[in-house]
């Protein structure tokens, strides 16, 4: 009985197919016997990395934000950035019928400026700057550093120091391969953590992860820099 159950439920699901070409999200809710989503009057939508979900939220809620909606991409996007741009197009058409206003919370991220030329395309803006490091710490500061000549640091945030395996040290193959470190970071001085949010465990945790990487540690508390400016400025 439990197999034919099975067979039974498999043989309904195989029944119904959204049209061709499409996933059964893409396609209509109209076909699916649903109401169109509502348009959003008044209200803002953020479409986010979700590396930066936790530091959004917060943005959010300290100013009170209550009007802007969050989604969020897949962080794992930046480990293939050359997909960051189909991805974020496929977001903005899938809610611009439905929001006033839409807004992008990438960097460039490795795309070069092909995100940049994307979302003028589409008539959104994007968060300036080469990656969240830079916003993270203010664009401008950002700047004079490298031309000062800090050229030779890996940085981690929040997120990073939490998900360091996860997005660094497994994806460059050195939880296999840990005699390849001093190839993978030779040419780093330094490990700099930049905190968005004040936790001696996170710091810990990044000092370990220098440690492990065999550069020296430098910890900087950035807060949220230029994301935080440029949300309030949309939020406006």
């Amino acid at each position: 009985m439990a197999r034919k159950g099975r067979a039974a439920r498999l043989t309904e699901r195989a029944a119904f197919r959204p049209p061709t070409g499409r996933t059964l999200e893409e396609s209509s809710l109209t076909e699916q016997g649903l109401a169109a989503p509502e348009k959003k009057t008044g209200r803002i939508l953020l479409i986010a990395c979700g590396a930066l979900a936790r530091e959004i939220l917060d943005i959010k809620e300290k100013n009170g934000l209550d009007h802007i909606d969050l989604t969020c991409l897949p962080a794992k996007l930046h480990l293939y950035p050359d997909q960051i741009v189909d991805a974020v197009d496929g977001a903005v058409a899938k809610y611009s019928t439905v929001y006033d206003k839409i807004y992008v919370i990438y960097a460039d991220c490795g795309t070069g400026g092909a995100l940049e030329r994307k979302c003028a395309e589409l008539g959104v803006e994007m968060v300036a700057g080469p990656h969240c490091y830079s916003f993270f710490e203010g664009n401008d500061a950002f700047a004079s550093r490298t031309d000062a000549g800090e050229i030779t640091a890996f940085y981690l945030t929040d997120f990073l120091v939490k998900q360091f395996d996860a997005f660094v040290w497994r994806p460059m193959g050195l939880d296999k391969h840990p005699e390849l470190r001093d190839m993978v970071f030779g040419n780093y001085t330094k490990l700099i953590y930049q905190s968005q949010i004040s936790d001696p465990k996170l710091v810990e945790k990044a000092r370990g992860c220098a440690a492990r990487m065999g550069l020296e540690f430098e910890h900087r508390h950035t807060g949220y820099g230029d994301l935080e400016t440029a949300i309030s400025n949309w939020a406006e």
